[in-house]
């Protein structure tokens, strides 16, 4: 235990979280956050004592975010063949591949930065991230993901968070194409993530990438990230750390990651 204690201690922790706020960015088909203070100080007190409440409400994929596989389907199978409107209902939502079925995420990760690799500080919104663009942003790192790894792409548009018009520019920013994702998916790894809303190139008909990922090879996905501490301290292998909210039957839920580095 101290052993562990001490390496933790040591490790440099970088936080991959984007922060919440009324207003922020958010895909159009989820529904955005919301916050307000319920309980101020001063409405009721016991010898001067008074605390203060807060009320939130979110959809489960804005914000930084992990999708569970139950998010998509394709031609009504969910990964593995489980049939998606067979488990499902409104009240107690999606059986099979919830994201209460993700335990906390404690797991080797490799950033791939291409827009650094392209000569960029963002790429632009046209911009398609193929296999190639992967291969070389993993040769100039020299660290390539795994079996059981975590792949984040790194775009640029993080810096765009608290710009929220900006950020989601009316559903066009640039993103891995199916190329890509097989090229990912070939090498076993856990899950892919970027700092962009929807991880795929878009405006992408029928999210190949997700279907890809999501049902066809049972990888998650990991969206809305802010990659630029990473970035700019130059590192491109960590702990990534993480964990779903306990929220059975959901499609996807926040997370707060962390990078825990050696440097």
């Amino acid at each position: 235990m101290r052993e562990l204690q001490r390496a933790l201690e040591a490790a440099r922790i970088i936080d991959l979280a984007q922060p919440y706020y009324p207003g922020m960015p958010h895909h159009p088909h989820h529904p955005p956050f919301v916050y307000g203070l319920s309980k101020a100080h001063g409405e009721s007190s016991w010898r001067g004592v008074s605390a203060a409440g807060d009320a939130i409400s979110l959809g489960g994929h804005v914000g930084t975010h992990i999708d569970a596989l139950c998010h998509f389907s394709l031609r009504g199978k969910l990964f593995g063949g489980a049939d998606a409107v067979g488990c499902q209902s409104y009240t107690l939502g999606i059986s099979a591949h919830h994201v209460d079925t993700i335990q906390p995420i404690f797991r080797r990760c490799v950033l791939l930065d291409v827009a650094a690799t392209q000569g960029e500080e963002v790429l632009p919104p046209d911009f398609v991230i193929d296999a190639d663009c992967l291969e070389r942003a993993a040769e100039r790192a020299g660290v390539r993901p795994g079996p059981g790894d975590i792949a984040l792409v790194r775009t640029g548009w993080g810096r765009f968070w608290h710009d929220p018009g900006r950020y989601i520019n009316s559903l066009r920013c640039p993103g891995v194409n199916l190329d890509a994702a097989c090229w990912l998916s070939s090498l076993g790894v856990f899950a892919g993530g970027s700092d962009t809303i929807a991880f795929e190139f878009l405006p992408a008909k029928g999210m190949p990438v997700h279907v890809h990922f999501l049902v066809e090879s049972g990888i998650h996905i990991i969206e809305a990230l802010d990659l630029e501490g990473l970035a700019k301290a130059g590192i491109h292998e960590f702990v990534f750390a993480a964990a779903p909210l306990r929220l059975p039957g959901a499609t996807g839920s926040p997370i707060r990651p962390v990078a825990l580095c050696t440097r």
